[in-house]
């Protein structure tokens, strides 16, 4: 049962830089469904928000960097997004063909696999669902059939987030070794391929979006007319935060530019097999986990969102791998949730692995 659309963070928080998460010009400002009193994080703001409030079992999220994954922790809910190619983009409005995709929003890992079953497959509208490899069973419940945590091996990844995140994750490390998980800590350089990253998204996005623009008669028909729109109707499109984001994407080339296949590929590289591919094979690993992020703060309308500090989401963003996230429990009174990370394709492992640790009988 359809229920209908939520609010969400406009353009997906990739149109000025000191956005404040959740705000639209369309539909006001999300709030936070856990505590009203805060903000819902995004870009699938009204996504988390609604699940959190109880006013849907679930709903779709979508996600370049975080957007799925970020409301999810910030609201206390499950959040999946799944490996690039598993779930069909037809019909999103794009920032990244690399790094768009869909993936449920949910309370509980059960239903985040039951939602999944729904919409992963091909489509021929988009050519990224052609990789789902042919053994890959489609129904990820199953996956859970004796999910257990017990002789599973975890790399943790740890950065500081503050506001209590990182004591709450260490005595999560201390209930996942008790029931059977060996940790490994490693080290993993996320700030290595963020310029590169940026220079994907500014090309993609501008690549993709006068491409969505084209198919969809009415609108205005290419980003430089968006600029354009919004200019003239500032006091309305942009009353807080600019488009600093589009005019910079404006000013690429197209994507035979040399830079952006450079950058591409370079991010790929670094984040997939450098990065989270090197890491399992190193200690034998079945996955990742760290705190996904920091937990929810005040809305600001002037000055924007804070910085987020750390973030599991990039990692496995730029390389087009899953990433689960699970509520951990309440940091100084506020949801915070642990991430699940593996290997391209590995979806129904990683959903089994959070449904093991969601199932851990709580203190």
């Amino acid at each position: 049962l359809m229920l209908g659309k939520t609010n969400l963070s406009e353009w997906a928080n990739f149109r000025g830089y000191a956005s404040s998460s959740g705000r639209s010009s369309l539909g006001g400002q999300t709030k936070n469904g856990f505590d009203p009193a805060y903000n819902p994080c995004g870009s699938s703001s009204g996504s988390g928000a609604a699940v959190a409030a109880a006013l849907a079992s679930a709903a779709i999220g979508t996600e370049t960097d975080g957007s799925i994954t970020c409301p999810a922790a910030i609201n206390g809910i499950v959040g999946f997004k799944p490996t690039v190619g598993l779930v069909s983009r037809t019909g999103i409005i794009p920032i990244s063909a690399t790094q768009d995709t869909a993936g449920p929003m949910t309370r509980t890992v059960g239903d985040a696999a039951r939602i999944m079953t729904v919409i992963a497959g091909p489509d021929p509208l988009d050519p990224a669902t052609a990789a789902i490899p042919t053994s890959l069973d489609l129904d990820f419940e199953t996956a859970f059939d004796g999910a257990t945590l017990q002789g599973k091996r975890l790399g943790v990844f740890d950065f500081p987030v503050g506001g209590g995140v990182n004591a709450l994750f260490e005595a999560e490390r201390t209930r996942l070794e008790a029931a059977g998980a060996t940790l490994i800590d490693i080290t993993i350089d996320q700030s290595s391929f963020f310029p590169d990253e940026y220079t994907v998204l500014l090309f993609e996005f501008k690549a993709g979006l006068n491409s969505y623009l084209a198919d969809h008669p009415g609108s205005p028909p290419t980003l430089a007319d968006l600029i354009a729109f919004n200019e003239a109707n500032a006091s309305e499109a942009m009353p807080y935060f600019g488009q600093e984001v589009f005019i910079e994407a404006e000013a690429t080339t197209d994507l035979t530019d040399a830079a952006y296949l450079a950058a591409k590929q370079a991010a790929f590289q670094a984040a997939g097999p450098d990065g989270i591919d090197a890491a399992l094979a190193a200690d034998d690993l079945d996955a990742l986990i760290a705190p996904t992020m920091r937990v929810a703060w005040e809305t600001d309308l002037e000055d924007g969102d804070p910085g987020f500090g750390g973030a599991a989401s990039p990692l496995p963003a730029v390389a087009g791998y899953p990433h689960l996230t699970v509520p951990m429990g309440l940091a100084n009174g506020l949801p915070a949730g642990m991430s699940f990370i593996g290997t391209a394709w590995s979806d129904r492992e990683i959903l089994a692995l959070g449904h093991a640790y969601e199932s851990l009988p709580r203190p």
